[in-house]
């Protein structure tokens, strides 16, 4: 039903905005959605801008910015957008002077924390980072990250920072929490934990039975568990870092109209009504969760500063490989 809505949605604006100038042309989107995710956004936008056809480099956050700082040093960026996992990314991004300024007429419905104030980048969704479990292997899960740390070797799964932007950025949460801090990477690294390349291999090395617990971003596990995989999520008594996966317009892309014009529909009410279909948390007020996510409002948020974390972003990841071997 929840699909059917949203299809219905999407469809009607595109009635209310037939008659309107339209974008066309080719859009370059790089991002680190998951495959299905990103094929989703793409078809949802296409339907409201028929003239316009999305073409998708897809892969996790480093490696898609990776690339497109390769392209960028070359002079010839390729994407006309960029959605990717998070704040201190566009961060590092904004400091090269590689992102437009665009403020759509959209983000007057999203709290301005989710913003940023330069008007580069835009957050479009809320993605918590949770420890998930194997319900058939544990009877009686933790409760908090300490916990987590203290399990026997081999317990854990969770995504290398050196792959995932979630990771990265965790990472940099993490390590500037007075409770948690370096001491329980240091911890977690004689544990035996299982590293994986993204949040995705996290869930399914849970949901298979490899490891008991992970740590992994939340719609993936509850989406999983309503489709029945053994699964449940746990929001750790200490809090939980928060990602936004914003998206920005790189500067001096090749097609600006179509550019705005995605950024204005992830924004949008049908936006994120399309995201909330997919099982994540929209930003907008007036655009219902998915079932079996907490309130934003009853979640406890473990954040540090976008430009401090974008700052040692290397120096942290270099760390955690030389810790854990990488």
């Amino acid at each position: 039903m929840r699909t059917l809505v949203t299809l219905l949605t999407v469809f009607l604006v595109a009635l209310i905005g037939a008659t309107a100038a339209q974008p066309e042309g080719v859009l370059r989107l790089y991002t680190s959605q998951p495959d299905a995710d990103a094929a989703s956004t793409k078809a949802a936008f296409e339907a409201l801008h028929p003239g316009v056809t999305v073409e998708i480099f897809r892969s996790g956050t480093e490696q898609v910015i990776a690339r497109f700082l390769l392209e960028a040093e070359a002079g010839s960026p390729q994407a006309d957008v960029l959605l990717v996992a998070d704040g201190p990314t566009f961060e590092l991004l904004k400091a090269r002077d590689l992102l437009e300024t665009y403020v759509s007429p959209e983000a007057s419905a999203i709290d301005a924390v989710y913003l940023d104030p330069d008007g580069q980048y835009a957050g479009t969704k809320i993605l918590a980072t949770v420890i998930v479990y194997n319900t058939t292997m544990v009877p009686d899960p933790v409760s908090s990250w300490a916990e987590l740390a203290e399990l026997k070797d081999g317990a854990v799964a969770m995504p290398s920072p050196s792959y995932s932007g979630a990771a990265a950025y965790n990472l940099g949460v993490f390590t500037r929490d007075a409770r948690l801090g370096w001491a329980w990477f240091e911890t977690l690294a004689t544990r035996d934990v299982f590293l994986t390349q993204g949040n995705g291999a996290v869930l399914r090395s849970v949901a298979g039975g490899e490891v008991p617990y992970g740590v992994v971003v939340d719609f993936l596990p509850i989406r999983a568990a309503a489709e029945g995989s053994p699964v449940a999520v746990i929001y750790p008594s200490e809090g939980v870092p928060l990602i936004t996966e914003p998206v920005g317009i790189v500067k001096g892309n090749a097609n600006p109209e179509a550019a705005r014009a995605f950024v204005d529909f992830l924004l949008s009410a049908a936006g994120q009504e399309v995201a909330s279909g997919m099982g994540y948390m929209p930003l907008r007020s007036d655009v219902a969760a998915p079932e079996g996510f907490p309130a934003l409002a009853e979640l406890t948020v473990l954040s540090a500063p976008a430009a401090e974390l974008a700052r040692t972003r290397d120096d942290d990841k270099e760390r955690f490989a030389t810790l854990f071997g990488e």
